[in-house]
């Protein structure tokens, strides 16, 4: 009887083991992927009117998640402590329109998946037609942003001529004052003035000339190779399939299907 009750547990516990290993098993020994990001930095990032988390960016991290097993967690973050958060070990990495050039050395970075540039947006009827036109003008950007690096460097000499360059903590915030004209202009990333206008009903135009171009990236915290590799070869396996590509298209009217350097 003894001998019969074992046989019985033993058959259970490979039943059971047969069913768990018929699921998708999280590879490197990893259960979660914790994505920090920006919520205010749409299409790549936001909260919907549902009050869910979405964007370009976070459906390429679900995407990356179901495919490794990986239960995908969406952690918002400051801006201005993204590194904190990251050496800490609060999110695993930084994936919200990450901009890599004059980071190469600070992150371990993915392969780059879009080309972005730096862009003007001024109201359709200012009269303000190029870059020289915002001299004696304020200009408003966002903190630690791409836009504010390249005022700060290399258009430094454009950014002197401004009567004053504001910086928000997001570019909701710069929009709300570019409404009421208390600042002239806002430099953004291109993606994120088409999402802009288009959710404002328009009123406002792009400047032909760029203030700067690059690239976006997924960061990981310096050395953490094995991770990044995980990520990006999940991420080329999309670009390959079509599915990167697929979730490209449904934020085409943001200029994102011609932005994206991956899966062409």
């Amino acid at each position: 009887m003894k001998k019969r009750f074992v046989a019985v547990i033993c058959a259970a516990a490979l039943a059971v083991g047969l069913l768990a290993g018929c699921g998708k098993k999280p590879t490197g020994g990893r259960e979660t992927l914790t994505v920090g990001f920006d919520a205010e930095f749409p299409p790549y990032g936001y909260m919907d009117g549902d009050g869910n988390y979405t964007g370009f960016d976070l459906e390429l991290a679900k995407e990356v998640c179901k495919r490794n097993g990986w239960e995908f967690v969406a952690q918002p973050i400051d801006w201005d402590g993204k590194d904190m958060e990251l050496s800490s070990g609060a999110i695993d990495c930084i994936w919200n329109g990450f901009t890599m050039q004059g980071r190469e050395e600070a992150y371990t970075w993915s392969v780059p998946y879009v080309d972005n540039s730096q862009v003007f947006v001024v109201p359709a009827d200012s009269g303000i037609s190029s870059p020289a036109d915002l001299a004696g003008k304020i200009v408003g950007v966002q903190k630690d942003s791409s836009a504010l690096a390249a005022l700060e460097t290399d258009a430094a000499m454009l950014a002197i001529t401004f009567e004053d360059l504001y910086q928000y903590a997001d570019y909701n915030m710069a929009f709300m004052d570019l409404e009421q004209g208390a600042i002239h202009a806002v430099a953004i990333d291109i993606g994120v003035a088409n999402y802009q206008i288009n959710s404002r009903g328009g009123g406002y135009v792009i400047l032909e000339d760029q203030l700067a171009s690059e690239q976006y990236a997924i960061g990981f915290k310096l050395g953490n190779e094995e991770l990044k590799d995980q990520v990006e070869a999940t991420l080329l396996e999309m670009a390959e399939d079509g599915s990167f590509m697929k979730i490209a298209e449904k934020y085409s009217d943001f200029g994102l299907t011609d932005s994206v350097c991956l899966g062409k």
